[in-house]
């Protein structure tokens, strides 16, 4: 296998993360977003959407989505496991991952994006530029906060967001969260539960990768 990989990027770093959970040792490549490695002619044959992560199985076969990912490590190395071991746990882990990136992941993206000066005329990631929308840098603050408060609401009454244990939901989580530096919005100090999950993640040691 090879996982093609960017050190500064959040959705890399969740498969990385996940790997890394797993125990598993997978040759890596490093794709510069910064010097625009994605979008050379040599990745964009790997990938044409032109995004990381990639992981290639040994079939060749290329996987671009973070949940394809997870799903195929998942089943060719089931412990620990990550994704889920009942149906409604599954179920759960499912749920809260598309939580945190639709209600996480994307608002952050969308007001690094429509904002950054270095995202200028790159608003939308892929080998197509768009021009940046202030609004939706406006508006995607406004949803990261709500996105706090979501946070705070589940772990006031739940160890994980999936439930008793850290899952790929918790590393989808964890990296929006820390990811939302890019727009100098943190986890307020009301928000306790939601803190001390963050700062138990923060630990594992998969974290530092």
């Amino acid at each position: 296998m090879i996982f093609y990989d960017c050190a500064t990027a959040p959705s890399p770093r969740r498969a990385r993360m996940f790997i890394a959970e797993k125990g598993l040792q997978i040759e890596t490549r490093e794709i510069s977003i910064s010097e625009g490695a994605q979008l050379s002619e040599a990745f964009l044959a790997v990938n044409p959407a032109g995004t990381v992560p990639v992981l290639v199985t040994d079939t060749g076969l290329a996987l671009t989505e973070n949940i394809a990912i997870a799903t195929y490590l998942e089943a060719i190395c089931p412990d620990p496991n990550l994704m889920g071991e009942t149906a409604e746990e599954k179920a759960l882990v499912a749920m809260w991952n598309t939580i945190c990136e639709s209600r996480g992941g994307l608002p952050i993206a969308e007001a690094f994006r429509n904002s950054h000066p270095a995202m200028k005329g790159r608003a939308v990631t892929g080998p197509r530029n768009f021009d940046q929308i202030p609004a939706l840098a406006e508006r995607g603050m406004a949803r990261v906060a709500d996105f706090f408060d979501l946070l705070e609401a589940r772990l006031s009454g739940s160890a994980f967001l999936a439930g008793d244990r850290m899952t790929l939901a918790d590393i989808t989580g964890y990296v929006f969260v820390d990811f939302a530096r890019v727009v100098r919005l943190r986890l307020p100090d009301t928000h306790k539960a939601a803190q001390a999950w963050y700062a138990g993640m923060a630990e594992r040691p998969s974290a530092a990768l």
